[in-house]
């Protein structure tokens, strides 16, 4: 068939007597490209697994290597980690010591007490004053007019009268006190009966009374005295009324301002002495 001639359709070859070329088989040329593209791929796969599993190899190396300051440490830091004596390090010297608990410094900086010596006893507290002091276990006094001098201090009916007293024992009790610290002023005097009641002054009247605590009770049951160097008697002043003396009038005992009169001082004064129980 001369090449000049047309080229029947592909499809149709029987047309015009002209046969296809079959010395080629058909496909050739992309079984080769298949062929040598699925052979680049496998080899690229194996490079790729190569390379991986060196990689992993070279990391499981580095991790089983001990990890040192030298080489974990950023900036090149070198270790200066003082050996043992044995040319063992042991485990655990890297960590920092505990520090010793505050009991066991304080109980070390403490000296301990030599042996043979004992602790010398913390001095006894004195016991604190009682703010109402209690009369003291004495026979008490016995409170004497001047110029009555057969006449006594007395409680009767609560109150306290001038009176005279015969050998009876609950007379000699009701005229026998206990002479105790002022309640008000400490310097001053306070007197307390034999059932515990204070003398106080109340409406400026002398009677006996228990005691409620109050300040005002301390102040009428404290009277300060006043002795006379010449006689040797006194006088008592009241401690919330200055210039008001304990003086008998009609031989009843009151507080009274003070009058220069020889009749004040007489009825104002009297002598303390030993109790009449």
């Amino acid at each position: 068939m001369s090449e000049s001639k047309s080229r029947p359709p592909q499809d149709r070859p029987w047309e015009s007597g002209w046969a296809p070329d079959t010395t080629r088989a058909p496909g050739t040329r992309r079984l080769w490209l298949a062929g040598t593209l699925a052979l680049a791929t496998i080899t690229a796969c194996v490079t790729a697994i190569t390379v991986m599993d060196s990689e992993s190899g070279e990391q499981e190396a580095r991790a089983a290597e001990p990890t040192t300051l030298s080489s974990s440490a950023p900036g090149g830091l070198i270790s200066f980690a003082t050996p043992s004596k044995d040319g063992t390090e042991k485990p655990g010297a890297d960590r920092a010591e505990p520090s010793p608990s505050p009991s066991t410094s304080a109980s070390s900086a403490s000296p301990s007490p030599k042996p043979g010596k004992k602790a010398p006893k913390p001095p006894k507290a004195s016991p604190a004053p009682s703010k109402h002091p209690k009369p003291p276990s004495t026979h008490g006094i016995s409170i004497r007019s001047v110029n009555f001098p057969d006449h006594y201090w007395r409680v009767r009916d609560g109150y306290v009268r001038l009176d005279q007293i015969g050998s009876g024992p609950e007379q000699r009790e009701d005229a026998t006190f206990q002479r105790v610290a002022g309640l008000a002023d400490s310097s001053c005097y306070s007197f307390t009966t034999a059932d515990g009641r204070y003398l106080r002054h109340r409406s400026f009247v002398l009677v006996a009374n228990t005691n409620d605590g109050s300040s005002l009770f301390g102040k009428d049951a404290t009277f300060c005295p006043r002795y006379r160097s010449a006689s040797g008697t006194l006088t008592l002043e009241s401690v919330n009324y200055p210039g008001r003396f304990l003086r008998h009038r009609n031989f009843q005992l009151r507080l009274d301002p003070y009058e220069n009169s020889h009749l004040y001082h007489s009825d104002s004064s009297f002598r303390m002495v030993a109790g009449l129980d």
